[in-house]
């Protein structure tokens, strides 16, 4: 066990005359619009209302509510295309392909299998979704530049334009959504901790004081222990300050004897314990939380396309959500896909 290290107000006026009320009346009127947002704003004028609007809105109408359920916070689906997928459409010769930003190493979701050849072709359940998106949008599964990305630069991949999308384990939350949309959920999922079999931790608990936890850069996992830590329902002495780039990073780290556990989900934790028979996940999930694929804020129509991709993948029974499941996912998660597939999704709008 490593040593634990401490860590430690609008003013009001009048006027007198008819010039000065109505000026007056109408700031008042602006102001109300300012503040009703544009869910009203949008069914007085019948112009199109953005997703990023739509959100704030909601937010507004809503309060602290959202947060409560992040992952009901996209829109409706839809087969049409929009200017974003036009975008990608329009691309000439070998660059007319999804660019989407993935994993390479984590084993089972995306990762280079070393024993398929020179290849080295990635695989895993976010590669066959994005297969799937692949060729809904562009008509062949293959078209798609992969662009392998660590944990700390999924959103700013996207903000920057680098990718048209991010698959990669990537669990939606309110804080992220402030910067990029999400899909709707494709995979439910939970944070859990993973430890030497021969460790004392026990799981998400007091058997983590005075240990060292890893975990990756913009992980929900450290947003968590930070938060839970605030209010007491982790140790004060655990040390969670070990962050690093990539999750599998945190990995290594266990496995040097660098830190004593690392907290990451629980999909992605199974995994890695099937990768190292000294490792096990201690514990049961102590969050429930989701993935989906992550696009450019205001790229409605790729976001709608993107979920209408994932209804028919849900309902695809020969080829679709249960078959991947069961080609990457049931070896490390059991057999039954029941706990793993999410319920049926909830939109911000219906039409």
């Amino acid at each position: 066990m490593t040593a634990p290290r401490l860590r430690a107000r609008l003013k009001g006026w009048g006027g007198v005359g008819a010039m000065a009320t109505a000026c007056a009346l109408a700031l008042v009127f602006a102001l109300l619009l300012t503040c009703t947002g544009s869910l009203n704003s949008d069914a007085a004028t019948g112009r199109p209302v953005s997703h990023s609007e739509e959100a704030r809105a909601h937010t507004q109408t809503r309060g602290e509510e959202e947060c409560t359920a992040p992952e009901k916070q996209t829109l409706s689906p839809s087969g049409a295309d929009g200017p974003t997928i036009e975008e990608i459409k329009n691309r000439q010769g070998e660059k007319r392909k999804l660019i989407v930003g993935v994993d390479q190493n984590s084993y089972r979701w995306g990762y280079r299998d070393p024993n398929s050849g020179e290849s080295g072709e990635l695989e895993g359940f976010d590669i066959d979704l994005v297969h799937r998106i692949a060729e809904d949008i562009l008509g062949d599964r293959d078209a798609v530049q992969f662009k392998a990305i660590p944990t700390d630069q999924r959103i700013p991949a996207i903000e920057a334009g680098r990718v048209d999308m991010v698959v990669r384990t990537m669990t939606i939350n309110c804080d992220r959504l402030q910067d990029v949309a999400f899909s709707a959920p494709y995979f439910k999922t939970g944070q859990q901790v993973l430890a030497p079999k021969s460790s004392p931790v026990e799981g998400y608990d007091e058997t983590l004081a005075d240990r060292e936890v890893c975990t990756a850069t913009g992980s929900t996992a450290h947003s968590t222990l930070e938060a839970d830590q605030k209010t007491g329902r982790l140790p004060e002495s655990t040390d969670i300050r070990t962050t690093v780039p990539n999750q599998l990073d945190c990995l290594v780290r266990l496995q040097l004897g660098e830190v004593d556990a690392v907290v990451t989900d629980g999909a992605l934790a199974a995994s890695q314990a099937a990768q190292d028979p000294t490792i096990e996940l201690k514990g049961e999930a102590f969050t429930a939380e989701y993935y989906g694929v992550a696009m450019k804020k205001d790229a409605d129509d790729l976001v709608r396309r993107v979920n209408q991709i994932l209804v028919d993948f849900r309902e695809d029974t020969s080829d679709g959500w249960e078959s991947s499941y069961a080609d990457w996912l049931s070896a490390t998660l059991g057999d039954d896909p029941s706990a793993s597939k999410p319920p049926a999704p909830e939109y911000l709008r219906k039409s």
